[in-house]
């Protein structure tokens, strides 16, 4: 764990029409303290701010420091934006997991792509997945005491030996304790299990399912869902390890185990329960399961159901917005992962079903990755150059934002769009949603 010492929170943004703004805070301001206590973190900042009468002391961007009474509504929020959501540094991770994405990838590129955390924080406030295996007492009491409902957790297994391995650490086998102590509190966490081939599947899988299961009882059950997840591995992780990938059979043996519990708890809970992520339908080449069976779309986050709903999203939307014809003729690249090329394959013939518009989908793998199989957000810019060099792109590429770091425009490999661009002497067009799509393709 690597915490450091408060900072002050430095200000990224003063939203319009805040109370932040009347008053007159600017980007590059820092707020040391509320009330007289800093804030460790945005929870904290949000939890100081809830109160009718605060006192802030702020540091400008000149290093002047102001003192700042404010009275508001209860709840009202001030208006502000973060640089970051940690104010004390980042609680990194002690595990030595083989199939950790970070050690998956090539030397050289932005420090942030090398960060690994297992921060609660981040999981409370983001649903980033964390391991539960460096907590301090300090920490455990702040989560009980804060009710810093739900957290995501990273189990994998939970039987000590087989989850000590994977995570290689020895605290990691304390996973079915923990429950315990969420369950004790009338707490939740949401579970995920990455499958790793001749480690946690067959009876191991069985096994951590039904240990997971136990614990979702009661009007506040303590695991409240479980995702299972297939190991995704890059042509740059460790030579030394024990992972092999996912095959089409093993993926469709999990896809028969998993839904034969799934049955199960439908009939004990009510609810799935347990969930499989889109890929392993993917990889098995087996059909998407329809809308109803994803309820509510518990673990959405984790890629479990989230082709059939943007589907869902992109029939609801392409219904209201799509016309019979366009008066300019238009044509563009669509370009996603060939994981999902022939799930969107009905979306591209109703695109093209507007008189004047082409959207050609080209379904890209990641060599830069070693992949044979990709997810639409694993692509590079440098899969971009390989793929469509040379390719007649029309008026443009419309490229799902969801490969891009986030707020910027930079690929996982450090190319940014401009330069993809200027390299395929074509326009790029992210788009973050099905209404930016389309209004992309008409307009």
């Amino acid at each position: 764990m690597s915490q450091t010492t408060v900072q002050p929170a430095k200000i990224s943004r003063v939203l319009p029409d805040s109370i932040a703004e009347e008053i007159g805070f600017e980007p590059g301001d820092a707020i040391v303290s509320i009330n007289q206590t800093s804030p460790r973190d945005l929870i904290d900042y949000k939890f100081l701010c809830s109160d009718e009468f605060l006192e802030v002391e702020v540091i400008d961007s000149a290093g002047e420091i102001h003192q700042i009474e404010i009275e508001k509504d209860y709840d009202d929020d001030l208006g502000l934006e973060f640089e970051t959501a940690l104010f004390d540094g980042l609680i990194q991770c002690n595990n030595h997991c083989p199939f950790c994405f970070i050690d998956q990838q090539p030397p050289g590129k932005r420090a942030s792509l090398y960060y690994k955390d297992d921060d609660y924080r981040l999981s409370f406030l983001y649903g980033s997945y964390l391991t539960l295996t460096n907590f301090t007492d300090k920490e455990w009491r702040r989560i009980e005491q804060m009710r810093l409902s739900p957290l995501y957790v990273s189990v994998h297994a939970t039987e000590p030996e087989v989850r000590s391995r994977l995570l290689k650490n020895n605290r990691a086998g304390l996973i079915m304790s923990q429950f315990k102590w969420f369950q004790e509190r009338r707490l939740q966490i949401h579970a995920q299990v990455v499958v790793c081939p001749g480690i946690n599947d067959g009876i191991h899988l069985e096994r951590t399912l039904l240990d997971l299961a136990s614990f979702h009882q009661g009007d506040i059950p303590a695991v409240a869902s479980a995702a299972v997840v297939p190991v995704g591995l890059t042509k740059f992780r460790p030579t030394e390890d024990e992972l092999i990938p996912v095959s089409q059979e093993k993926a469709i043996e999990v896809i028969d185990q998993v839904q034969e519990l799934q049955t199960k708890f439908k009939q004990q809970f009510g609810s799935n329960f347990a969930w499989l992520a889109d890929e392993w339908f993917l990889i098995a080449r087996k059909d998407i399961p329809p809308e109803s069976h994803y309820e509510d779309y518990p673990q959405i986050g984790n890629g479990v159901g989230s082709i059939r709903l943007f589907i869902k999203q992109f029939q609801s939307t392409a219904k209201e917005m799509l016309p019979q014809a366009i008066d300019q003729p238009r044509r563009f690249t669509w370009v996603v992962g060939n994981a999902v090329e022939q799930a969107f394959q009905p979306l591209v013939k109703q695109l093209n079903a507007v008189a004047g518009l082409e959207i050609n989908l080209v379904a890209l793998n990641s060599q830069y990755w070693g992949q044979e199989i990709t997810v639409t957000g694993l692509l590079t810019g440098q899969d971009l150059l390989t793929g469509l060099s040379g390719k007649n792109l029309g008026d443009g590429i419309l490229l799902p934002s969801l490969m891009l770091k986030h707020d910027d425009t930079k690929f996982l490999d450090d190319l940014t769009v401009a330069n993809v661009s200027r390299q395929l002497a074509t326009a790029i067009f992210p788009v973050s949603d099905v209404k930016e799509l389309i209004n992309q393709c008409l307009s």
